[in-house]
């Protein structure tokens, strides 16, 4: 039986922000980022662009997972401490 949430449909997670509880966050170093796409690839959420001057995170949906930061193969994501 598949459980699934009372208020869930199609499409409503782009509706809810659930970035705000994470500890830490990714911080891309622009100059250094060879936009590759490794970190988009593997974000499991899917909150990071490769853009023209490097990747671009969307805080609203990162859950400060460190996974971007882990596949960088010039270490350009570094996680800090959410300050809040």
């Amino acid at each position: 039986m598949i459980m699934i949430a009372p208020n869930a449909e199609a499409g409503s997670s782009v509706n809810n922000k659930t970035g705000d509880w994470r500890t830490y966050r990714p911080e891309v170093n622009k100059p250094k980022c060879i936009k590759c796409g490794q970190c988009a690839l593997y974000c499991p959420e899917g909150c990071i662009e490769i853009k023209e001057d490097g990747s671009k995170v969307d805080y609203d949906f990162c859950k400060g997972c460190g996974i971007c930061a882990q596949v960088c193969p010039v270490k350009c994501i570094e996680m800090k401490a959410e300050e809040k």
